[in-house]
């Protein structure tokens, strides 16, 4: 199963990797801005001698046609950074661009792809099908993967991978579960309108101070009390905006939060229970309730065989020792458009190593890869294409 030529061709491309990771680490560009990342892929894929075309506004869809008939397989990188400021001082390929950063990993997902790419193409003789390189936009702010697959990124495709860089999981471990991997990410907007007034006389108001404050304890039971203690699910409110000075009762109040699961029945249930929650709670007190709710990411399910195939490779490629059992994260990844309706799976590889300071959480400002482990990281990405390619009968 596994490519003797593609291990060694990783190998070989791993000094290029990594000082490509490093410039796109210097120059981080923010969701649907990555104009000089996609033309710095454009420009790699051009050296290589792949077929791509750009996407609107950023992004990449390239492909590797195979010698042989067959399949397509995809592989997805996200490209972009997020508005942190970095605090490693010490690296010398630190963010130029104040309160930049790729605090995420998304250049390192972007660096092994092409370096996938670069070993894939030098077996494309011999590949029964076609590979497609998706080197997407706007993962952080979720709507990246709808953009380019409406441009065609999965047309005529028949299985999709892709992974995650991961910071809590000891470098050079790699973990693909079968099923739910990320959960879902929806926005959450609910506001109440009471009646304001002097807050000398609070009988002649509906302080919506108050009913934002029962509504906040009373969510807690749709979690504890109305969903199955076998189906994890989170439901926060991180923002309230209530009031406008300290002797005014509040006629407004605009909560913000977010929800999270793994499966689209309890997300609906849990939709149905808010609504109900804001409005009976709005009732009790005489003022009313508005709930926004916007569907974000949908849950990761990796698709069974698809991750037993990842697991396959993993075990064969980098050892028994390498594959772990990661648990589920509560947080989004929009690679869930992918496998809606394709087959396909996520994996996380570990970076954490203390020794070399990256066991910092994604999105700090300390965040940083160990990158002994991007090898694995490419390895991965075209071991699988490679072996999934191989058996047609999948």
């Amino acid at each position: 199963m596994i490519n003797k030529t593609i291990t060694a061709a990783i190998k070989k491309y791993t000094p290029e990797m990594i000082a490509f990771r490093r410039d796109l680490h210097a120059h981080p560009e923010l969701p649907f801005e990555e104009v000089r990342t996609t033309q710095r892929i454009a420009e790699e894929l051009d050296k290589i001698g792949i077929e791509y075309r750009l996407t609107e506004p950023t992004g990449v869809i390239a492909e590797i046609k195979g010698g042989k008939p067959g399949k397509t397989v995809a592989l997805r990188a996200d490209i972009d950074a997020l508005p942190v400021l970095e605090l490693n001082d010490s690296l010398e390929y630190k963010s130029t661009i104040e309160g930049k950063m790729h605090a995420c990993g998304h250049d390192a997902h972007t660096a092994m792809l092409l370096t996938a790419a670069k070993a894939l193409y030098e077996v494309r003789e011999e590949l029964a099908g076609n590979v497609r390189l998706i080197f997407q936009p706007a993962e952080e702010i979720a709507q990246g993967a709808l953009a380019i697959i409406k441009q065609g990124a999965i047309e005529n495709v028949d299985n999709v991978f892709g992974m995650h860089i991961w910071t809590t999981t000891p470098s050079g471990k790699v973990s693909c579960n079968v099923g739910g991997s990320f959960a879902s990410a929806d926005l959450l907007k609910v506001t109440f309108k009471g009646r304001g007034g002097h807050g000398s006389m609070p009988e002649a108001t509906i302080d919506a101070a108050v009913v934002a404050s029962a509504f906040v304890m009373n969510l807690q039971a749709i979690v504890s009390r109305e969903t199955s203690s076998l189906d994890s699910a989170v439901v926060t409110i991180g923002k309230m905006d209530v009031g406008t000075r300290f002797n005014v009762i509040a006629e407004n109040a605009v909560l913000d939060g977010t929800v999270r699961c793994f499966d689209i029945e309890t997300r609906n249930r849990i939709e149905a229970a808010i609504r109900r929650y804001a409005e009976h709670t709005a009732a009790i007190y005489g003022a009313t309730a508005q709930v926004d709710y916007i569907y974000g990411t949908l849950p990761v399910i990796n698709e069974e065989r698809s991750a037993l195939l990842a697991q396959s490779v993993i075990s064969q490629a980098f050892g028994e020792q390498a594959l772990i059992n990661e648990r589920p994260t509560p947080g989004g990844e929009d690679f869930s458009f992918y496998i809606e309706n394709i087959p396909g799976c996520f994996a996380l590889l570990g970076t954490g190593n203390a020794e070399k300071d990256t066991q910092w959480a994604h999105h700090h400002g300390c965040f940083n890869i160990d990158e002994d482990t991007m090898a694995t990281g490419a390895e991965l990405h075209a071991q699988y294409a490679w072996s999934y390619l191989q058996q047609q009968e999948f």
